[in-house]
């Protein structure tokens, strides 16, 4: 018996999981995302605010997953939310660090000619500031998706919130080890293809860093 072959039990659930694994683990990226870009332009902008964001960031990355899931049950049920805000939370600790790191790599100069082109602080930013940023941003947008679609296994501990980890559950709960090496295999495929999709991505952003390469 092969570890495709699988029980009645996951063949009917298996996209289901995988949807599940998909939506939660990078839609809890992307909203981390959405939260890192203007607190790492403050933090860049105002170099005073980045350390204790930075501690904030980190010490919450730090607080055990299971624990927080636990203590978001009481005000989020059994639900996928419950395993979602986590995620964003954890998120930050990398994006909002890339945010940063990107955002001050960019040249002063560069600066200086777009304000003496008259562009203001919200058009540099989206105009010139974050384009160039990209690269380092993505990075981080990589690790942190790779991360979010690890870390959502441990919602299998709660119920059917993990994804493809409930597989690991459902394997120990029914004494079937081809169910636990499915969970692993198909983790380990997904962020294999989600990293490979953000980095077509990245170079779809940034052209020039495709020819830039090529020349050198």
């Amino acid at each position: 018996m092969s570890v495709f072959d699988l029980p009645s039990y996951v063949q009917n659930d298996y996209l289901g999981l995988m949807t599940q694994q998909i939506e939660v683990s990078l839609g809890a990226c992307a909203a981390g995302l959405g939260i890192s870009l203007p607190i790492g332009q403050a933090c860049a902008r105002w170099r005073q605010a980045y350390p204790p964001v930075l501690v904030f960031v980190t010490v919450i990355y730090s607080i055990p997953s299971i624990a927080l899931f636990v203590f978001l049950v009481a005000y989020t049920h059994l639900t996928e939310t419950t395993v979602f805000i986590p995620l964003v939370i954890y998120s930050l600790a990398i994006l909002v660090p890339g945010v940063v790191d990107g955002i001050r790599a960019v040249p002063p100069e560069v600066r200086i000619a777009a304000d003496a082109m008259g562009f203001g602080p919200a058009r540099r930013y989206l105009q010139v500031e974050l384009p160039i940023a990209t690269p380092t941003i993505m990075a981080a947008v990589r690790v942190a998706a790779v991360s979010s679609i690890s870390l959502m296994s441990v919602g299998g501990v709660l119920g059917n919130l993990g994804g493809f980890g409930n597989l690991f559950t459902q394997g120990l709960r029914h004494f079937e080890i081809r169910l636990v090496w499915l969970g692993l295999f198909s983790l380990l495929a997904l962020a294999l293809v989600v990293d490979l999709a953000l980095r077509a991505l990245q170079r779809l952003l940034t052209p020039w860093s495709a020819r830039r390469s090529v020349r050198a």
